[in-house]
């Protein structure tokens, strides 16, 4: 399932040099230790928790609000498991920009040390990046995406998208435990709203429209037919499309397409190369004119985070929880063999964040 979303400030820049250094090697020891007193599922659990990944960017010394927060700790993470995450038995591949392209084959090169089945793997990776950036669209562009994962084969994501229009960017936290189809309800605590209306086609109440969009591949000229006598048609507003996005032409390259490989379900759908965001707006809203199944626009971000918001919305902090969190943090930097330098100055951070 994915587990929530972070709404932050988009800033710019990065860590400098000293302050980078120094977090990769107190990430390694706090996940060292973690994984030694709960072993590596735990670590994946407590970082699918956005406020959980939030409070260990802060005990890492950095901006406690920034956007940079997702990168730069995936980042320390990434490079502190590389000389050490084979004896954990904890993996991270992709990143941000470009090195998130490169997910796929770095799933593949560890799987290759631990004899795992990457296929599985890289198949979690590439959907969960694709519905947070085809089927819920929230104005947000995925640009991050780390993939953590254990040689057991257990895994969870952060990526993040960025929307320049509003400056913001939006963090999604994923937990492949249970997961069984990612194009159904896959959200269990997000916490942001975006700046204009979201189309949610992993909504329980958007299986009409995933039904109609995958019965639409397979009779194309009927449904072009039908869009050409309704060129005319005011399409509801709650949809964030335009009539551009049902040009017939368009259309007809779509279901064309679709209709050679013939996918047998949404999933199978949304699994297509080729097949994103407006490819999928298209068919939705064409599925509606042709079968009257409306997707739905309830944006997944009307869920909570497990923890509350720290400006009581949607309620306050549940503190109990909140510091069984800071308490296993505080715990894993004392026994940690950092430099106690580094340790005192995380103590001190961890209890202006704790207050």
């Amino acid at each position: 399932m994915r587990t929530g979303t972070a709404h932050l400030p988009l800033h710019t820049g990065r860590a400098p040099r000293w302050l980078f250094e120094r977090m990769v090697r107190l990430a390694r020891e706090i996940v060292r230790l973690l994984v030694e007193e709960h072993g590596p599922d735990e670590v994946l659990r407590r970082l699918s928790d956005p406020f959980w990944f939030q409070a260990l960017g802060c005990v890492l010394g950095f901006d406690w609000h920034s956007s940079g927060v997702t990168t730069t700790v995936c980042g320390a993470l990434k490079e502190a498991l590389r000389p050490t995450g084979g004896d954990l038995g904890l993996f991270v591949a992709g990143g941000k920009g470009r090195a998130s392209r490169r997910t796929p084959a770095e799933i593949e090169t560890a799987c290759e040390m631990t004899g795992l089945d990457a296929a599985p793997l890289v198949r979690a990776s590439r959907m969960s990046a694709k519905v947070d950036s085809a089927a819920v669209q929230d104005d947000h562009q995925i640009y991050h995406h780390a993939f953590f994962f254990t040689a057991q084969g257990s895994w969870c994501v952060v990526q993040q998208g960025m929307c320049a229009e509003a400056r913001t960017a939006r963090r999604y936290h994923w937990l492949g435990e249970g997961v069984r189809a990612f194009d159904e309800e896959p959200h269990a605590a997000v916490c942001a709203q975006g700046p204009r209306p979201t189309l949610n086609l992993v909504a329980r109440e958007s299986g009409g429209a995933r039904d109609a969009s995958v019965e639409l591949c397979r009779s194309p000229e009927v449904v072009l037919d039908a869009v050409a006598r309704a060129r005319e048609l005011r399409m509801p507003t709650r949809h964030p499309v335009s009539l551009a996005d049902v040009d017939p032409r368009y259309l007809r390259r779509i279901l064309l397409e679709t209709y050679e490989r013939a996918p047998g379900d949404f999933e199978t759908l949304l699994g297509l190369p080729g097949v994103g965001a407006k490819t999928l707006r298209a068919l939705a809203l064409t599925a509606e004119l042709v079968y009257g199944t409306p997707a739905s626009t309830r944006d997944p971000a009307r869920f909570s985070f497990a923890h509350g918001g720290k400006d009581r919305t949607p309620f306050p902090v549940d503190r109990e929880t909140y510091d069984r969190t800071i308490d296993l943090l505080r715990r894993a930097v004392d026994r940690s063999r950092v430099d106690r330098s580094d340790k005192v100055k995380a103590l001190r951070r961890l209890a202006r964040f704790s207050r």
